[in-house]
């Protein structure tokens, strides 16, 4: 990306210069430097996130997504396992999958309360706050985190330009909301990898904060992008490193609210 900068300045040099001055003005040079570069790197990344938006329908038609339903299978474990996922504009989410016949809601928040199944007892859980806050934070990704990014108190970075297995691609850091971690904020940032011909991700990189695996870093890829309804949707996603095919993607689908709530509990022998 080239700089100009244009300024004026009148020096009168004496021969004898020092070391001092000549450190100033070496300092002076380096902060004009700067200055006229930050700009124009925040005007670059904006420039490739308004291509994204517009090559994939346009910020107004994304902006207007009330819900999504998204039917595919995952592999996993050399299992094909169908899910179901629905998002809502405000915040709501629910995933259901379906092992060996046996349909169970992995995850489900209704903008308050988050709860899973206990794949031991096979019996609702409410999540724990950290979680729960997580999820709620998390509701402003839709239907794009880079979507009035600004408003949703993210901030956004333009790293540089990498290939990404034979693909050129801008590389650009997405900086969300702290997550919590055993109470603990923890920083929330991710890489994503806009290939240059189309403005899209192809692949995103951030570093898992809990669990067995904390501190690795955690790359899931997107690619297969098509059309539904006038916005385009990559249909060949992973997450986790876990391959998941979409095969089905409805916008603004009928949504009951009561999906989303937590069922009783049924209370066990030793209970009783």
């Amino acid at each position: 990306m080239a700089v100009t900068i244009k300024w004026s300045l009148r020096l009168t040099f004496k021969l004898n210069l020092n070391k001092y001055t000549m450190k100033t003005i070496k300092t002076l040079f380096i902060l004009l430097l700067i200055a006229a570069f930050v700009p124009a790197n925040a005007q670059e990344v904006d420039e490739i996130i308004a291509n994204y938006l517009e090559n994939t329908g346009g910020a107004e038609n994304w902006s207007s997504l009330e819900g999504i339903k998204l039917e595919g299978t995952v592999s996993a474990q050399g299992m094909s396992i169908p899910v179901e996922v629905y998002q809502t504009k405000d915040g709501k989410m629910l995933v259901k999958i379906n092992i060996q016949g046996q349909e169970m809601t992995q995850v489900s928040f209704d903008g308050e309360k988050m709860w899973t199944t206990n794949f031991m007892t096979m019996q609702p859980e409410e999540a724990d706050p950290d979680m729960t806050h997580n999820m709620k934070n998390q509701g402003k990704d839709f239907p794009d985190p880079f979507l009035d990014y600004k408003e949703k108190g993210y901030t956004v970075e333009l790293i540089g330009e990498e290939t990404m297995e034979g693909t050129e691609t801008y590389k650009i850091k997405l900086t969300r909301l702290p997550i919590l971690v055993d109470g603990v904020e923890e920083p929330n940032v991710t890489f994503y990898y806009f290939e240059k011909e189309n403005f899209v991700p192809i692949a995103t990189e951030a570093e898992i904060r809990q669990g067995p695996m904390k501190g690795q870093t955690m790359k899931d890829t997107q690619s297969d992008y098509q059309e539904v309804d006038g916005l385009y949707f990559p249909f060949a996603t992973t997450m986790g490193g876990q391959p998941i095919t979409w095969t089905n993607i409805v916008l603004n689908p009928e949504i009951d609210d009561t999906m989303f709530a937590m069922p009783e509990v049924a209370e066990t022998e030793e209970k009783k």
